[in-house]
Parts: C-alpha cells; structure tokens; sequence
C-alpha cells in the first residue's frame, strides 16, 4: 500500500495502517524504550521523562558523560533523556499523542507535561526542556508555534503543533527523495518520516534503525538543519 507524495497529505484509512505498521516496527527495534500503543484511535507514548536542561544541568550532564567517556570507552552512548535517572528531582514526564485530522488530512502531534507529583507544567518550563533551536523560535512566535488546545479524544487542554504547513514541509521531504520521484510513498514510511521531523521540535528522535527500515527513506538532515 502506498500513498501520494504530490501534497505531503495521508487518507485517516491510510494513516490507521501507517500507525499499526510503526507500533509493530517501534516495538521490534526499540525493545528498551517504551512502547507505542494504538488507543481509540490514535498512537500513544506515555510517562517519557526528560531532564530540564537548563544551562547549568545541560553543563553538568555533558561533564558526567564526558567522565562517562574516559572511563568507559566501550559503551554505548546515552542519550540524554536517559539521564532523567540521575537526577530524579528535576524530572518532567510527558505524554505523547498522534492523531489524525481530518481538516488538514495529516498527523498532529499533542503532548501534554507533567511533574512527578502530577502538577501539570506551563508552557514556561516546557520551554526548558526543548532544544535550543525549538526554544529560539518559541520566542518569536510563542502561541503560533506550539499551542493549546483541547484533545480531540480527551477533550481536555494539551498542547499541540499546529498542522497547517505540515502538507507543505512533508511534499518537500519526499520530493527531496529519489526514491519518491515516481509520486508514490509505502504508507508506513509517511508516519515515521513524518515524526522523524516533529519529534526533533520536542526532543522525541525516531531511532536510527526506524529510518533505515522505513523503505529506504532519504536523508532529510537539510530540511530542518
């Protein structure tokens, strides 16, 4: 089964089979990371904790990992959210949902922020936990770019990443592609292509190894820098 890439868009059938698809592969690749789940309709990451990078305990995580380095070459590299572990007290959880809309026929993304206690976090402190280059254009356009709005399952506030340019970005990453020169992209390949960028906006990276099994999906690092 594949979809278009002429205009970046997906069918809510097309979609359901994308999500069934990238649970299956997220839960062979990534056996130590939580799982995604298909819940009523829409993909589910739930209590991922991150650290507040702020500059002082960005400064001492990359000390640690650099102790880390010398005294364990042979390890394999941490990522950074993992770090949450040594440092309980500064931890924020956050629940990820991908739902399908049916305006903009395309994936959105709506996460929600929380401490340990459950006291849920204002856009303020989320902004510390984002990479810097998320953070400096929350700053130019702070409710244009990550806004609040009600679940559409929920139906509770939770924040989310306006779809309208998603269409636009998602046909130029597929035109970039050879492998989408002949218009037509293998369904599961649209949703983790799809993450692959908006993840980053969060600090949610898709793992290498889902890329690489995603139909030989192209490499988009000149998109989004």
């Amino acid at each position: 089964m594949a979809v278009s890439s002429l205009d970046g868009t997906i069918s809510s059938s097309d979609f359901c089979a994308a999500a069934s698809a990238f649970v299956e592969r997220w839960k062979m690749i990534n056996t130590r990371l939580p799982p995604w789940s298909w819940v009523k309709g829409y993909l589910s990451l739930e209590s991922v904790c991150l650290l507040r990078f702020n500059e002082e305990k960005h400064e001492e995580a990359s000390h640690v990992e650099k102790q880390e380095s010398c005294c364990e070459e042979t390890v394999e590299p941490m990522d950074k959210a993992l770090l949450v572990q040594r440092y309980g007290h500064d931890a924020h959880y956050y629940d990820f949902h991908i739902v399908y809309s049916t305006i903009y026929r395309v994936p959105v993304l709506f996460f929600r922020a929380y401490y340990n206690d459950g006291q849920t976090l204002v856009l303020d402190d989320i902004q510390k936990d984002l990479p810097f280059i998320t953070t400096k254009v929350l700053m130019e356009t702070k409710w244009t770019f990550i806004s609040q709005e009600e679940h559409p399952y929920l139906h509770r506030p939770w924040y989310t990443l306006h779809p309208c340019g998603t269409s636009k970005w998602m046909n130029l990453l597929f035109l970039s592609d050879a492998s989408a020169a002949i218009d037509r992209v293998p369904v599961e390949r649209y949703l983790v292509s799809w993450l692959s960028v908006v993840g980053q906006v969060v600090g949610l990276k898709v793992p290498l190894e889902m890329l690489k099994h995603s139909s030989q999906m192209a490499n988009s690092s000149g998109i989004f820098g």
